[in-house]
């Protein structure tokens, strides 16, 4: 995913690592709100599982009767139809919400675990706590869904909140603001607008964890600044996501399913397919495939693609113009344009382009492409694609189409990826039951359903022994030559 705010490194600049948490606040612009934050966690922690699941409702119910507000938000920020609004914000947000609310009684419980031989006569359990105040910082690509997803896990795990929207989508930011302000007390959730400069000073904090969304760059800046205080950290970043389509896949729906993860939001998904290796024999026909299935989507009534209302824009002309370079570049160095191509600076605007012969080098293969360019390589043998594939760093999201298990079985098997969809994409990270994120440089950590809700916890072991007994009192020192002999006994066979 994209950052939330250009920040390089040269940025930020830590806090000493001598500092005490206390000195770190004292001495921020934010300290009196993060303060009160603080002082209001434990009695966020006391609360049952009615009062929670009562918050996330009044949440539930904001998102429903503000439905055109949202939709209205979104297209105001980089004209994203209002259909797929409801999709991929308000859909997603609204399937977390009713899978966190009919579960979180069993999440909160504490949960019986067993004693091994050299335990017995002990009780033990995983008791689940709050991890205390929170920072959530939100990114661009998808600005609603991506605040409110992670919002919904924080307050079901019980800790207080603070939210750093994206300056990038500014009324989408302004929205945020107001569901808060409307929903919550300031020192239960918090969101705060700005720049790089307030993203830069909130990661001063001591947070006792901190959600990021954006890119790998930005990542590792965020992973400095938590390792100051020793923050509980979760990165969902990005990365060149393939997908592969072997010879005995059904092309026309591939295609199709291609065609809406790779366009959807205009390319600007994190789980987007970042780029096709397709078996050569297939490859014309999966073009012809894949060129009408644009066509279908984007062009139904023959009226040009630029004119289609179900296709966003790219966010601004800073990364429209990064877009446009990535393409300048491959096209300079020799890559073809299937189809597509076509460019306007004034609207943002860049055509659907799916680009082959795309050689060695050219940026578009080397960089996450965020946005709607799809290069197209060949393999002839299976192993060529895991080859290549993890010569490169670890991606978030893998796409297998195929209906030959056996080659399902090696793609899943010998290539490490955040998540992956077989004969889909995408939809995936829709799934409240599939714990979504990144590995290596494209994330660290779990989010969604109980993985969200266990990111903002800590789970607690707990054993409860009888007074007055312990089953290795008989190996306490000294360590005489029979407590030895009863040490050497439990090792072997306890």
């Amino acid at each position: 995913m994209q950052p939330v705010a250009s920040m390089p490194p040269a940025a930020f600049t830590p806090v000493e690592s001598a500092a005490a948490p206390a000195v770190a606040i004292a001495g921020n612009r934010f300290g009196a709100e993060f303060a009160a934050l603080r002082q209001r966690a434990p009695a966020l922690r006391q609360e049952d599982v009615a009062a929670r699941r009562a918050r996330l409702q009044k949440l539930a119910n904001w998102l429903q009767t503000h439905r055109a507000d949202i939709q209205a938000a979104l297209f105001t920020d980089f004209r994203k139809p209002a259909a797929e609004t409801d999709l991929t914000e308000i859909w997603t947000s609204m399937v977390e919400l009713k899978h966190t609310m009919s579960h979180l009684k069993k999440w909160m419980a504490p949960r019986r675990v067993g004693a091994s031989m050299a335990l017995l006569g002990t009780r033990s359990w995983v008791q689940i706590e709050p991890k205390g105040v929170v920072l959530i910082i939100s990114p661009w690509n998808y600005p609603f869904y991506l605040a409110v997803g992670p919002l919904i896990s924080a307050i079901a795990a019980g800790n207080a909140v603070v939210i750093k929207p994206a300056e990038q989508t500014p009324a989408t930011s302004a929205l945020l603001q107001q569901l808060c302000e409307e929903l919550f007390r300031p020192d239960e959730v918090l969101l705060l607008q700005g720049d790089k400069e307030v993203a830069t000073e909130l990661l001063r904090l001591p947070w006792d964890h901190i959600f990021f969304t954006g890119s790998p760059e930005v990542g590792k800046i965020v992973m400095r600044a938590a390792a100051e205080h020793l923050s509980g950290l979760t990165l969902e970043l990005g990365g060149k996501n393939p997908a592969v389509v072997d010879a005995t896949a059904n092309l026309r729906d591939a295609a199709e399913k291609i065609v809406w993860g790779k366009f959807l939001n205009n390319g600007q998904t994190c789980v987007a397919p970042d780029y096709l290796l397709v078996q050569e024999s297939v490859q014309p026909a999966l073009l012809t495939e894949i060129t009408a299935a644009i066509q279908r989507a984007y062009n139904p009534a023959g009226a040009g693609i630029q004119q289609s209302d179900s296709l966003a824009r790219v966010v601004n002309q800073h990364h429209f113009a990064r877009l446009a370079g990535l393409l300048e570049d491959a096209q300079t160095r020799g890559a073809t344009v299937a189809t597509g191509g076509t460019v306007d600076a004034a609207q943002h605007y860049i055509e659907p382009t799916v680009l082959t012969n795309v050689p060695a080098g050219a940026r578009v293969l080397e960089e996450e492409i965020f946005g709607p360019l799809l290069p197209v390589l060949t393999f002839q043998d299976l192993s060529e694609t895991t080859a290549y594939i993890n010569a490169r760093l670890k991606p978030l999201a893998q796409y297998v189409f195929t209906t030959d298990a056996d080659n399902r079985r090696y793609l899943l098997g010998n290539v490490s990826a955040g998540g992956a969809g077989v004969n889909e994409t995408v939809l995936h990270f829709a799934h409240p039951e599939l714990p979504t994120g990144g590995v290596g440089n494209s994330g660290l950590g779990k989010a969604h359903g109980h993985s969200g809700f266990l990111a903002f916890s800590n789970e607690k072991g707990v054993m409860r022994q009888r007074v007055g007994f312990t089953g290795i009192k008989a190996m306490y020192p000294p360590y005489t030559g029979r407590v030895r002999k009863l040490i050497d006994l439990m090792v072997k066979y306890l």
